[in-house]
């Protein structure tokens, strides 16, 4: 209780400096401490590995490892840095501590979170006595017990994270460089990121290897025969004693049943010969089964089921998800939001059945709350991180109608979720009673026919009341008995045809990592957003693999097969794990992952590669044949095969026998580029070269090609052995390919135009256009034309050699691209900065901007609908992410990568 009390009776003269990572965190603290305190931000990590070569301190830069900024030669000891936009935040938390007594690191509870204020007290050398203050909601009353429970920081998280950042440097930083190489630019590999890949990658193998098969399950639509009102249907299960076949029956590899299966298959013929016998056939009701059934309310949310259960019912990518949640966790509305816990504290057991008190009839509270509270635990039994699920903060729960104007329309939906879900979890069971009805007819030659109907009814909502979006699957079925006679109203084919497995969404690939052990809470928003920056789509919910991800698991699985394993990648995890407690000492685990050998077990760790990365890295470069890796053959290339090859400026196909190729589609997904639909497209681009019309001076034809880069003008043939390189020309953004004319293309082709000569230089003047639009050129100067969109391409034809000296004796000014993006809205000033806040499109989709920073739109949000307040949000998330990760700002969204 001491320390309680000094914390209570803090003088006047005496001050605390608590630090935490973000301004909001210290905005929302602040309210609860008295004037004796400062609450300060580190605004995330201040220091980390270098990002690039030219941050790497002067003094290690002929060192081997020097690229990798770990010394691993010495302990793989990390080499820390203060990257430049920190340097600011560090010489102010220095001046703030000058005035200091006490320094307390109030960063989050999580091995990150340790580690920042671990670095936070190396850097700032502090003379005070420092303490750790740990909370995992932000109230009056918990930050109150905080003050009274301060500790010292955990060397073994602080390790543990460590160890962590050393593998995933040593990884990225050294496989990457092998796709650079091998396939194409600006690829990564990551500890985490390639199984993920892999999955994705491997299902639409599945998909695209996946035979369909027809097959029939008739439905007929039954009424009991007093009952013209009541209809229900009933589908055929089985005839003459046989079961008929379901889509589980068939081999996905063959299309055909499943060797050594009994099923019958129905195909549409067969089917149509039982319909027809079952015209007049009379249908009895043989058999009625009824028997209840529970439903157990789910846990509280731990991070990976808060990202799934936002994705399937907000629409939330779990990005956008841990956005929202952060701030509604420093805002002091929810706990944590990083937990694989799902226990809740004695406080939030009672208040959520309070709570739910006030949610149901009072007369019926008995029913709706169980007399024992209920309790989850962790599935896993290292379960990191935060201790408690993520609820609503506090002793008494918020309602979500009672919600502050700080919290914007995702937040409140979020917020009302994560009630829902904690309060539903102390309910008691739903209760259900589900209903089985047989039905038989004879069916001529084919025997009887045995039709089935399943029905179920809410008996008991229970749970349901508050989570209303589980889905109660109720479907009512009429009262009918054993020997009823039923009226047919009609019989449909019912038929069908096997599908491929469904691809990956968001949800469905975090549930199918945690269950494998891969990644942790904080991990799987960065995860997704890796992979679907450089290799995968996102269409209509599903996660679509790029060419490049086949060629880079090509790669992978050939020389590096341990990153695409899913039980290598737990291990590790594991590793970390056991780190974290303190039962694992990280550095001959780290030893035999990069230099190779055993360690005591395998179970400690990395010990797979028995190699060591290092060899295996150095022993790539010559075994790895790159035409064979971004090779991926088209499955039923029967007699030609087709493969699609990764090429310098993207993908394309090629027939192997004949070398025919042509760019490979953008639009068509791995398992829609069947080797028909690539020999139609070879065909066609074999086929459809047929000129615009000749040009009239050269004689030549001109044709119009599409490309890597867009469509283009050619005059001539392409060139073979001993030909010239055929004169080409980009078809200008005006004009659209479907309608261009020949006189058109003419006018293109004919640029570069001579103007004249520089009457002192006597160097020719020309203009041209290039990839960045118009321009004019004297031998190696040159300047784009003045204007903007069309009104550039105009003056290529009315210029004349008076302008274009003028023009080039201007300073150059930096070089702009064909079609700078306007702004698509003007949101004002920036509250802090002052910088006008503008929404602009960009390469990679809108994004808003202060001229400094860009942050990109969630996807799907229409850029109409941005406020300045949400700008200014994601630019403060991405300034925070960019600083969390020790990256800089940058005028541009391009990533570049760290080597």
């Amino acid at each position: 209780m001491a320390p309680k009390r000094r914390a209570a009776r803090q003088s006047a003269d005496a001050s605390t400096l608590v630090i935490v990572e973000s301004p909001a965190k210290a905005r929302t603290i602040k309210r609860f401490l008295g004037d004796g305190y400062t609450v300060a931000s580190s605004i995330g990590h201040i220091r980390d590995l270098p990002a690039s070569a030219a941050e790497v301190p002067k003094n290690l830069k002929g060192k081997d490892w020097a690229t990798l900024a770990v010394n691993v030669d010495e302990g793989f000891r990390p080499v820390y840095i203060i990257p430049t936009d920190k340097k600011r935040v560090v010489t102010e938390l220095r001046t703030e501590l000058k005035g200091a007594d006490q320094l307390l690191l109030a960063t989050d509870e999580d091995r990150e979170g340790e580690a920042i204020a671990w670095h936070l007290v190396e850097v700032l050398k502090p003379k005070t006595p420092v303490r750790r203050l740990v909370f995992h909601e932000i109230t009056r009353s918990a930050i109150t017990k905080a003050l009274s429970q301060t500790r010292e920081i955990d060397q073994r998280l602080v390790h543990a994270q460590e160890s962590r950042r050393v593998l995933d440097r040593l990884i990225g930083y050294l496989v990457s460089p092998v796709l650079w190489k091998k396939v194409g630019s600006g690829l990564s590999a990551g500890r985490v990121q390639t199984p993920a890949l892999w999955l994705i990658v491997q299902r639409e193998r599945e998909r695209m290897a996946f035979v369909s098969a027809d097959y029939c399950i008739p439905i007929a639509t039954l009424a009991p025969a007093e009952d013209s009102e009541t209809a229900f249907e009933a589908r055929l299960i089985s005839l003459d004693d046989r079961d008929l076949a379901t889509a589980a029956d068939f081999n996905p590899d063959t299309g055909m049943l499943r060797a050594g299966s009994r099923a019958r298959l129905l195909p549409e013929a067969d089917a149509q010969s039982v319909i027809q016998a079952l015209a007049d056939a009379t249908f009895q009701v043989t058999d009625v089964a009824k028997r209840p059934r529970t439903r157990r309310p789910q846990p509280p949310f731990i991070t990976s089921t808060l990202q799934r259960a936002a994705s399937t019912r907000l629409r939330l990518s779990p990005r956008q998800t841990m956005r929202v949640a952060q701030q509604l966790y420093e805002n002091g509305y929810i706990t944590y939001m990083r937990t694989d816990s799902p226990a809740l504290s004695a406080q939030a057991t009672s208040a959520a059945r309070t709570a739910v008190r006030a949610e149901v009839p009072q007369e019926r509270e008995r029913d709706y709350l169980p007399e024992r509270p209920r309790a989850y635990r962790a599935r896993s039994a290292r379960a990191q991180e935060a201790h408690e699920a993520i609820r609503p903060a506090g002793r008494r729960f918020r309602h979500p109608d009672d919600l502050g104007p700080d919290v914007d329309a995702d937040g409140r939906r979020l917020y009302r979720l994560i009630w829902q879900r904690t309060l539903a979890s102390q309910m008691s069971d739903a209760q259900f009673e589900q209903t089985r009805v047989q039905i038989a007819a004879e069916a001529g030659d084919h025997g009887k026919a045995v039709f089935q109907s399943n029905g179920q009814v809410v008996v008991f909502d229970g749970f349901l009341r508050i989570y209303a979006g589980e889905r109660s699957g109720e479907r009512m079925l009429p009262d009918v008995s054993p020997g009823d006679r039923l009226q047919v109203r009609g019989i449909d084919l019912g038929a069908r045809e096997t599908r491929p497995p469904d691809r990956w969404t968001e949800a469905s690939l975090i549930r199918e990592l945690e269950s494998l052990g891969i990644g942790r809470p904080s991990t799987y928003a960065t995860i997704l957003e890796t992979v679907q920056g450089k290799y995968v789509e996102r269409k209509e919910g599903a996660l679509v693999p790029g060419w490049h991800a086949f060629a880079v698991i090509q790669l992978l699985e050939a020389h590096f097969p341990e990153l695409v394993d899913s039980q290598f990648t737990a291990r590790m995890e594991d590793g970390l794990d056991r780190v974290a407690e303190g039962s694992l000492n990280p550095l001959p685990w780290l030893s035999a992952f990069y230099f190779g050998g055993d360690i005591e077990s395998e179970n400690d760790g990395a010990g797979m590669l028995r190699d060591g990365l290092r060899q295996r890295i150095e022993a790539s470069q010559d075994a790895i044949d790159a035409r064979a890796v971004c090779t991926i053959p088209l499955p039923g290339s029967n007699g030609s095969p087709i493969a699609v090859r990764i090429g310098r400026y993207g993908p394309y196909l090629e027939a192997v026998e004949n070398g025919a190729r042509t760019q490979a589609p953008d639009d068509v997904a791995p398992d829609q580029l069947t080797a028909e639909v690539a020999a139609d497209l070879l065909a066609k681009a074999a086929s459809g070269d047929e000129p615009l019309g000749t040009d009239p001076a050269s004689g030549l034809s001109v044709f119009l090609k599409s490309g890597r880069r867009g469509h283009y003008l050619q005059l001539g043939e392409s060139r073979g052995a001993g030909r010239r390189r055929p004169k080409t020309a980009s078809v200008w953004p005006m004009y659209s390919p479907e309608s261009l004319s020949l006189n058109d293309a003419l006018d293109m082709l004919a640029y570069p135009r001579t103007l004249g000569t520089h009457p002192e230089s006597g160097t020719r003047v020309t203009v041209q256009d290039g990839p960045y639009g118009p321009y004019v050129k004297c031998g190696k100067e040159s300047r784009s034309l003045p204007g903007d969109g069309d009104e550039r391409y105009a003056k290529l034809a009315s210029i004349e050699l008076p302008e274009a000296l003028e023009i080039l004796s201007a300073p150059r000014q930096p070089r702009r691209r064909r079609a700078q993006p306007a702004a698509l809205a003007d949101l004002g000033a920036h509250p802090a900065s002052g910088a006008n806040i503008t929404v602009r499109d960009g390469r990679y989709g809108p994004y808003v901007t202060d001229g400094e920073l860009n942050a990109s739109l969630p996807k799907g949000r229409d850029p109409a609908s941005v406020t300045l307040d949400d700008a200014v949000a994601l630019l403060t998330a991405r300034a925070e992410r960019v600083a969390a990760q020790g990256g800089r700002r940058r005028r541009t969204g391009t990533r570049r990568r760290r080597r």
